[in-house]
């Protein structure tokens, strides 16, 4: 299927999907965060995560800049194992590789997708989906995940507060076990907001020493990515990846960090 960069009413869509919490069930309400699931997905509630946080003193526009800039997230990201930008499409979307680091002992997931943004306001918008690029097909170590849309609302709440709306839809490419659902919703998804908030709080003296004025997302001109065309990209579609059954694993004993555990 062609591939299609997103319009102002793909924004909107997404923007109504973050504060509309119709269907939605609360899992998890602590400390300013809030994570939701749909209704009636259970064992598939992954698949379809709601999450918001409250940050005092960060600014909309720094948490723009934090969830942007590759350079930060290889410093506060532990759960990323690496990511890369491979070119872009116009002078707010490009394609990008991000693989991440599963609970011990399933396999490490991989995605590449097709990022879109926008400023809005006092809002900004970042949006994602899975593509096929045909330099960057699916590893042997890694199982090829599907984002069916991923993105990010942030909202100001006046000159040094601001919220984080962040919504997946993702298709793990196979059967997981419950444990992973629940840990998800009730450790990791709470814990990679907080990881953001505190990434927001450091970043301004982290850019002041790293090319202070590079920020592509907001000057086209500074990006130096090759340009590839929509038309080099398939969309991703889930049925032609393998599935995996990772039903019967049972959760590793003792493979708890740091970064997994509540704070």
């Amino acid at each position: 299927m062609p591939v299609q960069i997103p319009d102002d009413s793909d924004f909107a869509s997404f923007k109504e999907q973050c504060e509309n919490h119709e269907g939605w069930i609360a899992r998890y309400t602590k400390g300013g965060v809030t994570v939701w699931c749909r209704d009636g997905d259970d064992c598939k509630a992954i698949q379809k995560l709601k999450m918001k946080i409250v940050c005092k003193d960060v600014t909309a526009e720094t948490l723009y800049d934090v969830l942007h800039d590759t350079s930060y997230r290889k410093k506060w990201d532990s759960n990323m194992v690496d990511t890369f930008d491979i070119g872009r499409l116009t002078v707010n979307a490009d394609v990008g590789y991000y693989s991440w680091r599963c609970p011990s002992p399933l396999k490490n997931r991989d995605f590449v997708t097709m990022r879109s943004w926008l400023p809005l306001g006092n809002d900004y918008l970042i949006i994602n989906y899975s593509v096929k690029h045909p330099q960057y097909p699916p590893k042997k170590d890694y199982v090829r995940a599907v984002s069916l849309l991923t993105g990010y609302l942030i909202q100001s709440n006046g000159p040094n507060c601001s919220s984080l709306y962040y919504l997946t839809q993702v298709d793990p490419k196979g059967s997981l076990p419950k444990w992973v659902v629940n840990r998800v919703s009730q450790i990791v998804a709470p814990k990679a907001m907080r990881k953001i908030y505190k990434a927001c709080v450091k970043y301004p003296e982290w850019k002041r020493k790293h090319n202070p004025s590079l920020k592509p997302w907001m000057y086209p001109e500074q990006n130096t990515l090759p340009c590839i065309s929509v038309a080099d990209l398939t969309l991703q579609r889930a049925e032609s990846l393998e599935n995996i059954d990772e039903r019967g694993l049972s959760e590793e004993k003792g493979q708890h960090n740091s970064d997994d555990e509540e704070t």
